[in-house]
């Protein structure tokens, strides 16, 4: 699960793992081998999942495959990550969840701010952005992260397009059934439900100003316009309460 940051992958995780035909990671559902210890060996990267026998011990008790993966919402975004990941993982399927960008900068700006990252108004933080992107990349990158389709090209130039799975986080949260089953197919594992659709992880999205938010979903519509062109889907992203 490559990201968004702050579009469900939590909330989606914990749904996975609770699926007998799944195991993920060992510590921590973010492993962030390929962007933040991309020299790493792959040694080490398998150390971060079950062993083999572990897998193999699971797929007899419940009699089919078992998929293994983890969740670093980074990935997405970061641009060596495509091409060090299709090089150590060549055949991996991917799931990107993709929330409404002005949500997703605001929540990302809230979780920042809890971690003790941001100092800065919202608004003083969006405007410089650009400058802040060189020395904080990870943590500051509230419109950027919202610009899908230039993130998306990259994976699309690494890996055919059907290997990458695209869920409008949205889906995830109005329709859990429908979208998770979609998930599971493109895992190829059985269709399943756990015994509850909670959200995980969630934060508000009150408090924002009204003037922020309107120039955000301006700044958004023509990327938001491109990505509907390029995957032939309306993300529904661009209405003013959207």
């Amino acid at each position: 699960m490559i990201g968004t940051q702050r579009g469900g992958t939590t909330t989606l995780y914990h749904y996975l793992v609770q699926h007998p035909q799944f195991l993920g990671a060992v510590a921590d559902k973010e492993v962030h081998h390929f962007d933040l210890h991309g020299k790493d060996d792959l040694a080490s990267y398998r150390g971060a999942f079950p062993r083999s026998r572990t897998v193999r011990r699971r797929e007899r008790r419940v009699g089919g495959p078992v998929a293994v993966g983890e969740a670093t919402p980074y990935y997405l975004f970061h641009p060596a990550v495509p091409g060090r990941v299709a090089a150590a993982l060549p055949d991996v399927r991917l799931i990107a969840i993709l929330r409404d960008p002005v949500e997703r900068a605001w929540s990302h700006y809230r979780h920042e701010i809890d971690l003790g990252y941001e100092t800065l108004s919202f608004e003083d933080a969006l405007a410089c952005e650009d400058q802040r992107l060189s020395f904080a990349h990870q943590h500051h990158s509230y419109a950027a992260r919202g610009r899908y389709l230039e993130q998306l090209e990259r994976w699309w130039g690494a890996f055919p397009r059907e290997r990458l799975l695209l869920v409008r986080s949205e889906d995830l949260h109005a329709d859990p059934v429908a979208t998770f089953g979609a998930i599971t197919a493109h895992l190829g594992i059985r269709d399943w439900q756990p015994p509850a659709w909670r959200t995980y992880n969630a934060s508000t999205s009150t408090g924002m100003t009204p003037d922020a938010r309107r120039r955000l979903r301006e700044a958004f519509r023509g990327w938001n316009e491109r990505l509907a062109a390029a995957t032939g889907r309306d993300w529904a992203w661009d209405g003013p309460d959207s």
